[in-house]
């Protein structure tokens, strides 16, 4: 769970977003490694229904460990096995001030959904 919100500025396309996607329950990294599974952050203004933006993220090798660091060695030196990915920003993605929010989205090679419950906040300021 993000506990402040990430700031950015309108009109930027970084910094590149990194994300570990871990399950709720057990605490471990979700695996997105197989081929045909496909990670994407829908994006929205806070109040409003339409979604702004829907994003692609790739997957990264490493697992993030209780110390901060990230783990390269053994099954995590395949992307995706520790639960990473990252996201840049599309031009157009970012172009307007605000409060934003953003959902994470797994669909898996079988076809399956795992949307991750709680949302990512952003503030975006203008400009100078």
């Amino acid at each position: 769970m993000v506990a402040e919100k990430i700031k950015l500025v309108a009109g930027d396309t970084r910094p590149q977003l990194v994300l570990s996607i871990t399950d709720d329950v057990t605490g471990f990294p979700i695996d997105l490694s197989a081929p045909g599974t496909s990670i994407i952050l829908k994006l929205r203004k806070v109040g409003v229904r339409d979604i702004k933006a829907t994003l692609a993220c790739g997957k990264l090798a490493g697992v993030l460990t209780s110390s901060g660091n990230i783990d390269y060695t053994g099954i995590y030196a395949a992307p995706g096995v520790g639960g990473r990915a990252f996201m840049d920003w599309t031009p157009g993605a970012l172009d307007t001030e605000g409060e934003y929010e953003g959902e994470i989205e797994i669909t898996f090679a079988d076809g399956g959904i795992h949307t991750i419950f709680d949302t990512l906040k952003f503030k975006v300021r203008a400009q100078y």
